[in-house]
């Protein structure tokens, strides 16, 4: 058995789906993703990565063309991300975290739903997705959900809230139950995330008038 066999063979079935060594091991690595940025370590990005190799294997063997597409990108966000928080520590010793301005905040929601649009037309019209809108709003929702907290934006916690509620039953109907379980796991770690971050900032959310407010957390 190759290794590409090896990694979509299933390890253990739920609710009488299998479960392969792909999709396991690269949710693993989603979690660890999650409880490393919840820390601020560094460590989330490469950690990212890999998990992202992995379940492009387990996507591309589920049929979900967008989520396969969503972890090439995501590879790539990654690798960004991570150079964003590398140069941030070397020049302040920590990396900085704010929260967005209204503008942002337009701009991020804009992106989420034009995205989805857009790259849902492309998945329909070239038949890469059983489900290609959900699909879409998945792939397009973690790029905006990376590029926020490439750039230590606080929001970032309420888009990955977001692509979570629509990722559960989308993983659950593709047939991998795992990774629809292991959503339900990220919208806890999510909702921890966002109070953790919000008491670090010293308040609940900026507003136009007051402006924002950076708070610092040191890398570990």
């Amino acid at each position: 058995m190759d290794f590409l066999s090896w990694l979509n063979a299933p390890i253990f079935e739920l609710f009488g789906n299998p479960v392969p060594w792909s999709d396991f091991l690269g949710n693993v690595c989603a979690l660890a993703t999650v409880f490393l940025a919840l820390r601020r370590n560094i460590l989330s990005w490469p950690v990212q990565i890999l998990g992202s190799i992995l379940l492009f294997s387990a996507s591309v063997s589920a049929g979900l063309g967008g989520n396969a597409s969503r972890q090439v990108v995501i590879v790539v966000a990654a690798i960004w991300g991570w150079s964003q928080w590398n140069r941030s520590r070397e020049q302040t010793g920590e990396i900085r975290i704010r929260w967005a301005t209204w503008k942002e905040r337009i701009l991020l929601i804009l992106a989420l739903l034009v995205g989805t649009v857009g790259f849902g037309t492309i998945l329909s019209a070239g038949g890469w997705s059983w489900n290609p809108y959900p699909d879409a709003y998945i792939f397009i929702g973690s790029l905006v959900a990376m590029y926020a907290q490439g750039r230590a934006i606080v929001e970032f916690w309420f888009v990955w809230l977001a692509v979570d509620l629509v990722g559960i039953p989308l993983a659950i109907m593709g047939g991998l139950a795992f990774s629809g379980i292991v959503y339900f796991i990220f919208l806890v770690m999510v909702v921890v995330g966002i109070v953790d971050w919000a008491k670090r900032s010293r308040q609940t959310i900026s507003s136009p008038i007051a402006g924002t407010q950076t708070v610092t957390g040191r890398t570990e």
